[in-house]
């Protein structure tokens, strides 16, 4: 079955082409960031407006990468939430109207699936069951998975979300958006322990998050001190061991409550470089494994979808045409 992929949802418009026999022949990218820097954040308006200009030549890039024509395709599918109303509506619309136009059936695709099972389209995927930490600027869950569809939700983050709190502490310290890449290369020249950020429910007992007070504390520090260069360094490497402190954690308390023996990192903060490290670490004296996406399948992609509706289409055995125009800017994961 060949699947075509779109992704919508917020800042990033992706295209992909997966094939259940073959895996994944293409897909492309664009991503927005350098458009909504200027607002310290994403403008859904303009978001939405960027999605109609770029998805037909995203489109043919991947045709034309692959070597596919597009009367080949056996399905579509597309991200239907969450995300932004009006870049959900564009890749929707996209693939609504594409799907009739070449007879073929649609899926209508859960975001944060496509993150949770992408690493499956790693050369070391996993198998299941995993846990899955799904770490990303709108997301922080923990959860147990069992199958394709099979997904129960074991702690979430209770206010911020991690890649959130990078973006907020990064305008805190002067720096642009996105704030995870922007925080790590400064904490790169910094030493944590310089000061004393709060490890947010590190010992709460559950497995629960909660980022934005450590958000504020940085807030203090600044605000109560004339920061020079490299004390930016210093509080930028201090915020990003607390975050990834509790990461850990958490993530390695839920694969031992579960019995299992690997965990799957997903989402844009599943790139950052000191997260991996420590996971890796951490892991390993405990005899799990870490399995993570390709690191250009980190970030909101058309792949990750092409493989979670070319899944969803084979378990349902899909062979009629459907159309049921589908978006969902709020979609619990384990409500699919």
């Amino acid at each position: 079955m060949l699947v075509l992929g779109i992704e919508s949802s917020c800042d990033e418009t992706g295209v992909a082409l997966y094939d259940s026999l073959r895996g994944l022949l293409g897909h492309a990218i664009y991503s927005q960031i350098d458009m909504h820097e200027a607002y310290g954040g994403v403008v859904p308006e303009l978001a939405s407006r960027d999605h109609i200009r770029r998805l037909i030549p995203l489109l043919d890039q991947v045709l034309s990468i692959t070597g596919v024509d597009k009367k080949q395709i056996d399905a579509i599918a597309y991200t239907a939430g969450p995300g932004l109303a009006g870049a959900l509506l564009v890749g929707a619309s996209f693939a609504e109207s594409l799907g009739l136009a070449l007879n073929v059936p649609t899926m209508p695709v859960h975001h944060l699936e496509g993150h949770l099972l992408s690493p499956l389209l790693a050369a070391d995927a996993p198998t299941f069951p995993f846990v899955a930490l799904l770490v990303s600027g709108g997301h922080t869950q923990l959860m147990r998975v069992s199958g394709v569809g099979k997904y129960e939700l074991l702690g979430e983050t209770l206010d911020d979300a991690a890649g959130e709190a990078f973006d907020k502490t990064a305008k805190l310290l002067g720096l642009g958006y996105p704030g995870g890449p922007a925080i790590a290369r400064l904490a790169a020249k910094g030493i944590a322990g310089c000061y004393k950020l709060p490890r947010p429910m590190l010992r709460s007992g559950d497995l629960d998050f909660s980022f934005s007070g450590l958000k504020t504390a940085v807030l203090t520090v600044v605000r109560d001190h004339e920061l020079n260069e490299t004390e930016r360094h210093d509080l930028a490497a201090e915020f990003q061991e607390a975050v990834t402190e509790v990461l850990v954690a958490k993530a390695l308390a839920a694969v031992e409550r579960c019995g299992f023996d690997q965990l799957v990192v997903a989402g844009g903060v599943g790139a950052n470089l000191r997260l991996r490290e420590r996971l890796n670490a951490a892991a390993a004296r405990r005899g799990i494994r870490v399995h993570y996406p390709p690191l250009d399948l980190c970030t909101d992609n058309g792949a990750m979808i092409a493989y979670c509706g070319a899944q969803r289409l084979l378990a349902e055995s899909a062979g009629q045409t459907t159309h049921a125009f589908c978006v969902r800017p709020r979609w619990a994961l384990q409500a699919v």
